[in-house]
């Protein structure tokens, strides 16, 4: 099934990735709804930045609520369920919230989606649902492993969702990224703390452990794999990784961005930013040969091509502006 001229929810649209996507999937002419999450201040996060922003319909709520789910999937023909509460640090301190919304959220996505007939339902996982590794490269045969709250909360998600593909054939694809980046993402990831501490002027970068390895991909290349997924009949039911099949630490990552950014800062160890060692991702390293196969998806960006076009959209005065960089954002 083509997206060109489908009527399209994203959930979440106002974050890192919804933005990308909604973004994308306007410039192949799909008709997107995107829902922002409720707030006061009437903001719609990223969404504000996006240039197709006269071309979307904008809508604010939140997927808590099962009846406001049930009226924004109507006459919806795919939804890309991206909405989440994401951050690992902060799933320490409030896992309900994360039950609340990963699971209960995504029940009521798939009960909405079901009653209104929806044609496909793209559920975003994530590789931390993986764990360390205890096989590399990680394909979705690999156990999962609930190391934090957070990674508990998208193991329920991704089974809420599946068990309505198998209960009542709600045509279900669960996609599981692993480590995206690139432009709009929040500090509380690595990248973009190392970036924004930078070009602010810090001398030393505060960082958690460094020797954890992950399989960064660029925003694009997530997004591509979305869409990929979701036009692919024969990825109904199935759980797939999107990723590089390329490892790195993040003190090599480190290295790499300070060489990009002609940098000589120096590293320290911040406590509050590491992890419990039982809760600490150590390994992720992703087997994409599933996607390939379905798709034949390939990464159009290296990790030094798309670390350049990150680094130069943080550097933008205005985009660095956004960014609180003297605070641990957890």
């Amino acid at each position: 099934m083509k997206l060109t001229k489908k009527k399209i929810l994203v959930t979440g649209a106002d974050g890192f990735i919804g933005s990308h996507l909604v973004e994308s999937l306007v410039r192949m002419g799909a008709d997107v709804r995107a829902l922002n999450c409720y707030n006061s201040f009437n903001s719609w996060g990223w969404l504000e930045t996006v240039k197709c922003l006269d071309q979307i319909e904008v809508v604010s709520g939140d997927i808590r609520d099962p009846h406001y789910c049930k009226e924004i999937t109507n006459e919806i023909d795919v939804i890309f369920h991206l909405a989440a509460l994401i951050a690992i640090p902060y799933s320490y301190s409030a896992p309900d919230s994360y039950i609340d919304t990963n699971v209960k959220g995504t029940l009521n996505i798939c009960q909405a989606a079901l009653e209104n007939k929806c044609a496909r339902v793209v559920h975003t996982s994530t590789s931390e649902v993986y764990g360390t590794a205890q096989y590399v490269p990680i394909d979705e045969k690999h156990p999962l492993q609930p190391q934090s709250p957070y990674s508990a909360s998208k193991i329920g998600a991704d089974a809420i969702a599946m068990s309505f593909n198998n209960s009542f054939d709600l045509p279900v694809t669960i996609v599981r990224p692993f480590n995206t980046y690139g432009p709009r993402q929040s500090a509380r990831a690595v990248i973009p703390t190392i970036i924004t501490q930078i070009a602010s002027g810090m001398k030393e970068i505060k960082l958690g452990d460094v020797s954890p390895t992950r399989d960064f991909n660029y925003v694009n290349d997530t997004c591509r794999g979305f869409i990929g997924l979701a036009e692919c009949e024969q990825a109904i039911g199935e759980t797939v990784n999107i990723g590089s099949n390329y490892e790195i630490s993040v003190g090599d990552t480190l290295e790499l961005i300070k060489e990009l950014m002609n940098s000589e800062v120096h590293f320290i160890t911040d406590d509050s930013r590491l992890r419990a060692e039982k809760s600490e991702v150590f390994r992720l390293w992703c087997d994409n040969s599933l996607i390939r196969k379905l798709t034949g998806f390939e990464p159009e960006y290296d990790i030094r091509r798309g670390l350049q076009k990150t680094i130069d959209w943080f550097t933008q005065p205005e985009n660095l502006a956004r960014y609180k960089t003297g605070i641990y954002n957890v």
